[in-house]
């Protein structure tokens, strides 16, 4: 196990818990060296981080475009950039400069994991290169994140706005008589972290039966079409083009925005039994009886008959109590919220979305980790970093007799 670096000297709040010792995280000890900017490598980097492991965020001199990335801001930093890099250090290096690279090398020497979103080649001229970090270190797990993988599609940029339009996420987004909209979020940069996570996790255990580390590859493109599950599924298995519903699902009827009196709500019925339920609730029995509209597959078809009858009872209901009298009844529904609704929403339900990480200045409520251990748990001891704030205390620690 590589030695360990010095921790960060701003610290948080850490996860709750009534033990007088915390928990350990199920990476503590783990190193990683984080050559990514961005999204989906940094959001990739801050899990682990989350998680235990000592992650040191290598940047440029002019550093992660993400600090540029506002508004919004807080204190002056960008909340983009500061929303997935928590619980990191941060060091300045200059890929031009011979003796930075042979901190990088030793950096590659100490860590366990290596996480780079760079263009497909462009870290070969520097030595960075998967081919290089494995000569330094052959127990090294190398994450390579692109946009279109390194075969054909290796000169091409990866951003995610692209992705959504040519993976054909964008063809499936908005009215179907109107135009194609992205999604609210960077759906495939998120989408393509989680990956390249789940990949370093498996090439870590594998690891640790065969001491060999290896190249872990994922690019946002095939993400998509993994991600697009039962879109690309109904193609290359069935041949069919999906196309744009607007929010109305192609195979399942009602799912999708219903009014009520004052505002809407999601109705998602997954099946017969909560369609008659849902048919209950609104004092329609019979409808859900009815040959046209019993079994989904018909529902489906036939929505256009059914819709005005379903949407005449919902006329009778606010948003508020329909939610309720649906839930009691196992039929999901729930009111389209604003962003702080749906967080409020969290902090209701006893999830407990917010963290404080950082004092004085420095303090900032992020989003917890989502994951929840019996054994462990997630830590939140850092502020995001400065911009090469950990730069003398890293160049110390990678200059000092491992």
């Amino acid at each position: 196990m590589p030695d360990t670096p010095p921790p960060s000297a701003a610290t948080g709040s850490e996860s709750t818990t009534t033990d007088a010792t915390p928990k350990r995280g199920p990476l503590d000890g783990l190193i990683v060296c984080d050559l990514s900017r961005v999204l989906a490598g940094p959001y990739s980097s801050m899990l682990l981080a989350d998680l235990g492991a000592t992650v040191i965020k290598v940047e440029s001199p002019g550093g992660d475009d993400t600090r540029a990335w506002s508004p919004p801001e807080k204190n002056g930093v960008a909340t983009y950039y500061m929303s997935i890099n928590r619980n990191k250090q941060s060091i300045v290096l200059d890929f031009k400069d011979p003796d930075d690279i042979a901190l990088v090398h030793e950096l590659f020497r100490r860590s366990d994991i290596v996480i780079e979103n760079f263009k497909t080649g462009g870290l070969e001229k520097f030595r960075l290169d998967y081919e290089t970090a494995r000569e330094i270190n052959p127990a090294l797990v190398y994450l390579s994140i692109s946009g279109f993988g390194t075969a054909e599609g290796a000169w091409l940029p990866g951003y995610d706005l692209v992705v959504q339009a040519v993976s054909g996420l964008m063809s499936l987004t908005g009215d179907a008589d109107g135009p194609a909209y992205r999604a609210g979020i960077s759906v495939f940069d998120v989408m393509t972290g989680l990956h390249g996570t789940i990949g370093l996790l498996a090439a870590l255990n594998q690891r640790n039966e065969t001491g060999v580390g290896q190249h872990v590859e994922v690019n946002l493109l095939s993400s998509a079409m993994s991600g697009l599950v039962n879109h690309t599924g109904a193609y290359v298995a069935g041949g069919v083009v999906p196309t744009r519903m607007g929010n109305a699902h192609p195979s399942v009827y009602p799912y999708q925005p219903m009014p009520t009196k004052d505002r809407d709500v999601i109705v998602a019925v997954g099946n017969d039994r909560q369609f008659r339920s849902f048919c209950d609730v609104l004092g329609i029995p019979e409808i859900a009886e009815d040959e046209r509209f019993a079994l989904n597959a018909d529902r489906a078809d036939n929505r256009d008959e059914v819709h005005p009858l379903l949407l005449e009872k919902l006329a009778e209901w606010s948003a508020d109590d329909l939610f309720i009298a649906l839930n009691k009844v196992g039929v999901p529904c729930g009111p389209i919220n604003s962003i702080a609704d749906g967080v409020q929403l969290a902090d209701d339900l006893g999830l407990r979305p917010r963290v404080t990480v950082g004092e004085g200045d420095r303090e900032v409520d992020l989003i917890r980790n989502p994951i929840s251990f019996s054994e462990a748990e997630p830590r939140y001891t850092s502020p995001p970093p400065l911009l090469g704030e950990h730069s003398d205390s890293v160049r110390e620690w990678l200059s000092a007799p491992a």
